[in-house]
């Protein structure tokens, strides 16, 4: 794919209604893993990471074969601000769209590599609201393990 092709990034909710979307541009696509970049056009208040201020960059990580996307968010000299993970359904490219199922629970990583699991609650409750397959609530919960493990071994995209 052509570097700095832009496109669209649509996050839907377990039933297919649309959750968030977002213009992005491809900075490079080997085998299954899609790297984006972003900035935010707008401010936007975050319950739990506080004020992404306008400007800042958006560097995701989206794997086609995975259960999880991650999110680098650093000001626009590139200083980390934070790493934000999504646990997700292995999401679809087309070429135009990158589109995924998000499933609740996200894992907010600090500078200093500390990090908080979040919104298990949500996904419990989502679960027997959408009737998540037991499938689905296995991949998710692998997800996360997977995710803490990444974290704590600094192993890419934590490598830095």
């Amino acid at each position: 794919m052509e570097r700095s092709s832009r496109i669209r990034v649509r996050v839907l909710k377990y039933d297919g209604t649309k959750h968030r979307t977002w213009a992005a541009r491809v900075a490079k696509q080997t085998d299954s893993l899609l790297i984006l970049d972003a900035v935010f056009d707008e401010e936007i208040e975050h319950d739990l990471i506080g004020t992404i201020a306008c400007g800042t960059v958006s560097t995701e990580y989206y794997w086609l074969d995975r259960w999880y996307n991650v999110f680098r968010f650093s000001d626009p000299s590139g200083t980390l601000n934070s790493f934000y993970c999504n646990v997700n359904m292995p999401p679809s490219f087309d070429g135009n769209v990158l589109q995924y199922v998000d499933l609740d629970i996200d894992v907010l990583v600090r500078p200093d590599f500390s990090y908080q699991v979040l919104d298990l609650e949500d996904f419990e409750v989502n679960a027997r609201t959408y009737d998540y397959s037991p499938e689905v609530q296995e991949n998710a919960h692998a997800a996360l393990g997977e995710l803490v493990e990444l974290i704590e071994t600094r192993s890419f995209p934590f490598d830095e």
